[in-house]
């Protein structure tokens, strides 16, 4: 029997807190020695969903992971999905976006190999080089747009 054809998921935790002048700020990672948009501005934590894992139970592991703290499932909010098509390599990623203001335990660049930095930033003053497909995917939240697909036309992947 042939093979059927396998998709990828992945998730994305993106941290917020209200900053002492009452705004809204967002955790962004700058991603390094990772192959994939280097040097580029990334949500808080990120990762692929493995074998016998939820959405939510892989955000709750990178953030441990990739940050050292703990957050619990009922603190994650539902962003956006959105169904990828990588042209360059013809990769499709189903990506789960999550949101979370409550976590426990100290913030800290727990996978120093992969991330070069993370720092707080406005939320609507976000940087120049954050990884378009991310922001889409908080556009999309702004926006009330659960669902939404990126890379299905014939526009070149681009960060």
């Amino acid at each position: 029997m042939k093979e059927r054809f396998k998709t990828l998921s992945a998730v994305m935790l993106l941290l917020t807190r209200i900053n002492e002048q009452g705004q809204e700020e967002v955790l962004l990672q700058k991603r390094k020695n990772t192959g994939w948009m280097d040097g580029y501005w990334d949500f808080s934590a990120s990762g692929h969903v493995e074998n016998n894992e939820s959405m939510k139970m892989a955000t709750i592991r990178e953030a441990k992971e990739e940050l050292g703290i703990d957050v619990k499932i009922q603190d994650l909010e539902f962003m956006a999905m959105l169904h990828q098509k990588t042209p360059s390599t013809e990769q499709i990623y189903y990506n789960g976006h999550f949101k979370a203001t409550n976590w426990k335990g100290e913030l800290k660049v727990n996978e120093p190999n992969k991330c070069e930095e993370i720092k707080w930033f406005a939320w609507d003053n976000l940087p120049e080089n954050f990884i378009n497909l991310r922001r889409q995917a908080i556009e999309n939240y702004k926006n009330h747009i659960p669902y939404d697909e990126y890379g299905w036309n014939e526009l070149e992947e681009k960060p």
